[in-house]
């Protein structure tokens, strides 16, 4: 009986000795795995709410050859990958024809902008008005004004900076962009809304989408026609219609080519100008692309004064003429009439060839078409994604009708402008990042997770052990006083 009663209590203390440290220093892990990852979620958190960004805005003039559109973009004051994720907030179209048309009455250019400025002025916070940048981009329109009358299109820029100049913005200049960059700023407004060069990942950050293809991009303009698209990695180097284009840290190789005089307004009066030229009556012009019955008339000058038309000229032209044209609606010969106004011959035996001998690479992928495209095939009454079956089929029935059947009827590259000039607007505060890589937070994450689980069970089975081991004591204890 001694032994036992003297040994008990040794053996009592012993074993919560034994049980009480182990449960302390899983606890203790425990309370540590919690309080890291409580606090790195919280200077994660914290890290992106510190860093909320500002805005910052930008103005961008589209200046068309038949119109003038306003833009305001907006985007973070920090950046990602050097170049500012831009949003536009407004647009306003400027009343009036392109600036172009302005040629011969540059004073009268800034008075069409009054209306949209004082728009845009209430758009865009007072105190951000000074550090607000504004450009304007003119495109194919100005291009034929230079080249017709180079110190008229100067007369038209000056008129134009001098009136922006007063504005409460930071105007940073009105240029002639050239095909080119017409081109390549359409095809980055369509992949950039389209989605292609940036989306958030789990951690809330713009990355590069994995395994995303860019589109093509197709422009129609008034004067002139873009197509630009990602060409393979094969393709020669020795040309100026390929290019390479760093955007969001990545490296694209673009096909870029810009038809001069193949825009939608250029293209009819050099349509109109060889129906004319092949026609034995001078002043009553038979036009099969006109919808049956439909009368309409022009003036010598609006067909013939341009560079587009300069070699389809008549010899005795007089600016003053009044031609007729009326519309039969008959879509084969319109098909075939229009169809002569493109050289295919010149790029017999070429595969890398579009049209008037005009190198182009192998054409791939989606193509997304806009700006002109867009409103033909809204007229037809379709939308988003067609076959080119269904298309032609609308253009068929649509020019088969009488006039008396037929009703009335954004992507513009100045995104594309605004995404590249905002490379030049320095960010005022650091990139936001994450206080790690995503995968070592993962990492870190998952390791302290599975620490606090198993200390956890730890405690659990310690727990459960316990209770077990009161049990057998209480009955050995029971055993040893009935005795």
């Amino acid at each position: 009986m001694f032994t036992v009663l003297t040994r008990q209590p040794c053996e009592q203390a012993g074993l919560k000795a034994f049980s009480r440290t182990p449960a302390i220093i899983a606890l203790v892990v425990l309370l540590l795995s919690v309080v890291v990852l409580v606090a790195i979620t919280l200077i994660q958190f914290h890290h992106k709410e510190v860093l909320l960004p500002g805005l910052k805005y930008g103005i961008v003039l589209d200046a068309g050859s038949s119109r003038t559109t306003v833009y305001v973009y907006q985007w973070p004051a920090e950046k990602e990958n050097n170049t500012g994720v831009v949003s536009q907030t407004f647009k306003c179209s400027v009343k009036g024809s392109g600036i172009s048309s302005y040629g011969k009455n540059p004073q009268d250019v800034p008075k069409a902008f009054e209306d949209c400025m004082q728009k845009v002025q209430g758009q865009i916070p007072g105190h951000l008005h000074r550090s607000t940048r504004i450009y304007l981009g003119a495109t194919a329109g100005m291009r034929l004004l230079r080249l017709q009358n180079e110190s008229a299109a100067n007369e038209v820029l000056t008129s134009i900076q001098n009136y922006f100049k007063s504005q409460p913005f930071d105007f940073r200049g009105a240029q002639i962009i050239s095909g080119q960059e017409e081109g390549i700023y359409g095809w980055i407004t369509a992949n950039y809304l389209m989605g292609n060069f940036l989306e958030k990942n789990l951690w809330h950050m713009w990355v590069h989408p994995n395994g995303v293809e860019t589109i093509g991009a197709l422009d129609l303009g008034g004067a002139s026609t873009q197509i630009s698209f990602a060409a393979g990695e094969k393709v020669g180097l020795n040309t100026s219609s390929i290019m390479k284009v760093s955007l969001y840290g990545y490296v694209y190789t673009l096909y870029t080519h810009s038809f001069q005089c193949y825009g939608r307004n250029e293209a009819e009066k050099r349509f109109l100008a060889m129906l004319l030229q092949n026609s034995p009556i001078k002043t009553s012009i038979i036009n099969p692309c006109y919808p049956q019955n439909y009368v309409t008339t022009f003036t010598g000058d609006y067909i013939f004064d341009s560079l587009c038309t300069a070699d389809l000229r008549p010899e005795n032209y007089d600016p003053d003429d009044i031609i007729t044209f009326e519309g039969t609606g008959n879509p084969s010969l319109c098909r075939e009439k229009v169809a002569s106004l493109f050289d295919f011959e010149a790029c017999h035996d070429q595969e890398a060839c579009s049209f008037d001998g005009v190198y182009q690479p192998k054409v791939k992928g989606a193509f997304v078409a806009f700006a002109g495209f867009y409103y033909t095939v809204s007229a037809f009454n379709l939308s988003g994604s067609f076959s080119l079956n269904a298309f032609n089929s609308s253009t068929w029935d649509l020019c088969s009708e009488s006039w008396s059947q037929v009703g009335n009827s954004s992507i513009a590259w100045s995104l594309g402008y605004m995404l590249s000039l905002t490379n030049q607007i320095p960010a005022e505060s650091p990139l936001i990042r994450l206080p790690m890589d995503p995968p070592a937070f993962l990492g870190i994450l998952a390791f302290f997770t599975a620490v606090a689980l198993l200390c956890l069970a730890f405690l659990v089975y310690l727990y459960v052990s316990s209770r077990k081991q009161r049990q057998s004591q209480h009955a050995f204890n029971h055993t040893v006083d009935s005795e």
